[in-house]
């Protein structure tokens, strides 16, 4: 089974508060950017997000609510939610499967001692569509796989308008997938998961947060060229 122990991703450091006086009340704000896993109580923004972007184009969700809640419950640490002030803007669902090709029961299981990570799922709110923000969380997302231990690779299914997207990301294509939904035929693509992960060109040095994968994120963030 899947360790999950130490496997907690980068975060650059965090610039330190000046003091506040004792007579001055510290105001509580949610953080204006970050990434942490989902949980089930993310299911129903996670799926209004899914289906507003999935069925306007294909007619389908990869997910249906039941199974967003599936997965959540089963494998949260395998989940990268990108939240703006505490509104979930952008998301990865991800379960580990054992085999070297996807086949349909992929769409719903979880196989705890795979190897591979299978991404459901990559969706971005329309609000925030055209900044970027599909390939910086896909790229976190990667460099946090590295830190899990047993996982050796990360695969997808995907159209075939979408295999420029995943390249960019250093997804190769692996061949047609045997999975078809309704009329949609898919192709599968994969990336290798080895060594740690790195942190970008000019980034500082890597601080380890108490809660894993919950990570602030910064202009520098947005700026990464994939």
């Amino acid at each position: 089974m899947m360790s999950v122990v130490g496997a907690q991703p980068f975060i650059k450091p965090m610039q330190t508060s000046p003091s506040v006086s004792p007579g001055i009340q510290r105001r509580h704000t949610l953080p204006a950017s970050e990434v942490r896993p989902l949980n089930t109580q993310d299911a129903i923004s996670v799926f209004e997000i899914e289906r507003e972007a999935f069925i306007s184009v294909s007619g389908e969700c990869p997910l249906h609510l039941d199974e967003v809640r599936h997965f959540l419950t089963l494998c949260p640490e395998l989940s990268m939610g990108w939240f703006e002030e505490g509104r979930l803007v952008a998301f990865i669902i991800g379960s580990l499967w054992d085999q070297d090709r996807l086949t349909s029961d992929a769409l719903t299981l979880h196989k705890p001692c795979g190897s591979t990570v299978h991404i459901h799922i990559l969706a971005v709110h329309r609000t925030f569509r055209q900044q970027g923000k599909g390939p910086i969380l896909m790229w976190r997302y990667l460099q946090y796989l590295r830190c899990l231990p047993n996982v050796r690779r990360a695969v997808l299914m995907c159209e075939d308008f979408l295999i420029p997207f995943y390249r960019k990301s250093g997804f190769k294509v692996l061949g047609r997938c045997a999975i078809t939904v309704a009329n949609l035929t898919f192709t599968e693509m994969w990336y290798p998961i080895s060594g740690h992960a790195y942190m970008r060109r000019n980034s500082e040095a890597i601080r380890f947060p108490q809660h894993p994968l919950t990570l602030p994120l910064t202009k520098t963030d947005e700026q990464v060229d994939l």
